[in-house]
Parts: structure tokens; C-alpha cells; sequence
């Protein structure tokens, strides 16, 4: 009987051992598994692309909040200032810098280990009423023009100095109209093209080390293209230092085909010319230029048809960015999450657009899983 008792308290243990093994074992492939999807949802954009280019994007000083701060930090590592860097904010009146908001950006990268991109120091938008007026009211001088615009080159530049890596220098020069090739700025008017030269030349002696860039938009778009090509060409051609182009990237569900794309990437870089997407969205709505109310028949819907748009719009972009990995050095979007984009109030004030890669609640949308699953995508 004793002998009975030890082979059943001897299977007994055997088989608690058995199952506490069997336990144990697949709780430790739970917790590996959990762990390896806490690491992915650890992971950001930034961290998918780190063998391709920087992921940067726009930002104001109040994005450094709650889940817009964590966004950022989680899936971006370069910023771009959305517009306090801009002359008509920066550098109000004649004698007057306004730094704080710009400053609270730059810190915000110095402390992060960012990387940031200066935007803009000429443009013919938002450039303040002084910079063209001379002191009796009338139309500044071509020398005065040209120090004041010297004097505000070197006195942002230097401020951020080993903190901004790269310059919009000059912002879109190259007129809308296709008849023409510089756009009618009081830039032009007063400087004649010497203007993006000169700013060029400026912001070299400012920071030679900074990666200095023409920005525009519609730099896909054949004629516009064109126009662009011909005006960086000159640049070069004539040793300006100028180290990159800036496409701007506002698109759509509609445009640029992937030919279009490429054929641009294919020019500017053919120029030795370092190439970025400053502004990335890509909007559910055609391309307008002009202001407008909204109209009755409209509607910002974001409907299950236009998102599957959107997704393969994005989903072919990236495909393209990362065939262009040597020449592209750069990729900014324009705004952090569908909560807030520019394009809610322009061109059509009040019509929400839904153009980035995560949603209201700064949580991923699709588009953004194809964007991240390439290897599984790749051809």
C-alpha cells in the first residue's frame, strides 16, 4: 500500500511540475509578447525612417501640451516653427525683435535632442510694413533695402546659430502666373532678382555651416517645375551657396502622380542639390489658390471612400521618399494631427480637412500603417 501512495504522490508532483513548467513557459512568451508590442507602440516615425531621413514637423509654442507633446516626442525629430520665426513675427518694427515664442521652440529642441529647421527669413508674405518704407512713407531704397534685410539675417541667424541646422532661406519667389518667372514682391520691385542672391549670401556669412534651401509649392507641377529648375540652375551656375530645394508639399488625394514626383526629384537633385518635403498634408479637397466661403453643396466629410484615397496617396509619397533616400535629407509635416490643421482655414475658412497621419485624438490613422509596414510593402 505504501508503495501504491508513492507512485501516486510521485505522479502527483510530477504532473505540478509538468503544468507549473507549461505555466510558466507561456506566461514568459506573454509578457515577451507584450513587451515586444509595448516596444512598437514605443516606436514613432522617426524611429521606422531612422535609416532613411529626419521626420520633422511644424509646431507652434503651446504644441509642447499633453498629448500633442507626446506625439511629438514620440514620432518626430526635427521641428520646424510654423510661424513665429516668420519676419512680420519675429522682427515687428525696425528696432524690435520679439524672440520668446521662437525661443521656447528652439529650446524645446535643444532639450530634446531635435533637430530644427529655420522658416523663413525672406518671403513676400508677413514681412512687416517697415522693411519696404522708407522714413518720409515712401518706397525704401535699393541700399537701405538691402541692409535692413542684411541686418535681419544676421541678427536671427546668429541667435540660433548651432541650434537650426537648416534654412528656409527664400520663400516662394516663382510667381503663380505661367507667363511669368519671378513673382511681383516688393522683394523684386525694389531688388531686382539680387534679392534671393544677396539673401543667400547673407545667411552664409551668418551661419556657414547651416544647410541653406529654396522653398515653394507646386514644385511638383510640370510648369512650375520648370520655372523653379531654371532658378535654382541660375543659383548654382553662378556659385551662390545654396545647398538644397524645399518642396513644400501641400498636396491632395488628386495630385501629383508619381510620375510627376519623380520627374521633380529626378531635376532638382540632378543640380547637386540636397532635397526635403518642408510642409507635408495631403488634403481631401482639390488644389485652390483663392479664398473662398464655403460653398452649400459642400461637405468635409470624411468618408470611407476618401480615406482609402488618402491612405494609398500616402502610401505611394513614401514609397517614392524612400526610393529617393540619397538625395533626400529631409521630411516635415505641416502640423502634428488632424485636431488642428491650417488647411481647416484655407482656402475655404471653416471646411475641415482631415490631411495628416494622425487623427483628432492623436491616434494613428491607416494611412499611417502603411507608411510604417513598408517592408512588408516594398516590390
Amino acid at each position: 500500500m505504501k508503495n501504491i501512495y508513492k507512485k501516486i504522490n510521485l505522479l502527483l508532483v510530477c504532473s505540478i511540475l509538468f503544468v507549473g513548467c507549461k505555466s510558466g513557459s507561456e506566461e514568459n512568451n506573454e509578457v515577451a509578447a507584450t513587451t515586444t508590442q509595448e516596444q512598437e507602440q514605443e516606436k514613432g516615425l522617426k524611429d521606422y525612417y531612422s535609416e532613411y531621413f529626419p521626420v520633422g514637423v511644424a509646431v507652434a509654442p503651446n504644441s509642447f501640451e499633453g498629448k500633442s507633446k507626446e506625439l511629438i516626442l514620440q514620432h518626430y525629430n526635427s521641428l520646424t516653427p510654423e510661424n513665429v520665426m516668420k519676419m512680420g513675427e519675429i522682427h515687428p518694427e525696425q528696432d524690435r525683435y520679439s524672440w520668446e515664442a521662437a525661443d521656447k521652440i528652439a529650446n524645446f529642441a535643444r532639450e530634446n535632442d531635435m533637430k530644427m529647421r529655420g522658416h523663413a527669413l525672406v518671403w513676400h508674405q508677413q514681412t512687416g510694413d517697415w522693411i519696404f518704407k522708407a522714413q518720409d512713407g515712401g518706397q525704401v531704397s535699393k541700399e537701405e533695402l538691402l541692409q535692413r534685410m542684411k541686418n535681419h539675417i544676421d541678427t536671427v541667424v546668429s541667435r540660433y546659430k548651432g541650434t537650426i541646422y537648416a534654412w528656409d532661406v527664400v520663400n516662394e519667389a516663382i510667381a503663380d502666373n505661367p507667363e511669368e518667372f519671378l513673382r511681383t514682391s516688393e522683394w523684386y520691385e525694389i531688388l531686382g532678382e539680387d534679392f534671393i542672391i544677396k539673401a543667400f549670401e547673407y545667411a552664409h556669412e551668418a551661419d556657414p555651416e547651416a544647410k541653406l534651401f529654396y522653398n515653394d509649392y507646386n514644385a511638383i507641377i510640370p510648369e512650375k517645375r520648370d520655372r523653379i529648375y531654371k532658378l535654382l540652375k541660375t543659383l548654382v551656375d553662378r556659385d551662390v551657396p545654396i545647398d538644397g530645394v524645399g518642396i513644400q508639399g501641400h498636396w491632395s488625394i488628386y495630385s501629383p502622380s508619381e510620375e510627376e514626383l519623380r520627374k521633380a526629384m529626378d531635376m532638382y537633385s540632378s543640380l547637386g542639390l540636397e532635397v526635403q518635403i518642408t510642409e507635408l498634408d495631403v488634403s481631401l479637397y482639390p488644389w485652390e489658390k483663392e479664398r473662398r466661403e464655403m460653398r452649400e453643396d459642400e461637405s468635409d466629410e470624411f468618408t470611407p471612400e476618401l480615406q482609402e484615397k488618402q491612405i494609398e496617396k500616402y502610401k505611394m509619397f513614401f514609397k517614392v521618399f524612400r526610393d529617393y533616400k540619397e538625395v533626400m535629407t529631409g521630411l516635415t509635416f505641416w502640423n502634428i494631427a488632424d485636431a488642428y490643421s491650417w488647411l481647416d482655414y484655407y482656402p475655404v475658412p471653416g471646411r475641415k480637412n482631415y490631411p495628416l497621419l494622425f487623427d483628432e485624438d492623436y491616434e494613428p490613422k491607416e494611412a499611417y500603417y502603411e507608411v510604417i509596414e513598408f517592408e512588408e510593402n516594398e516590390d
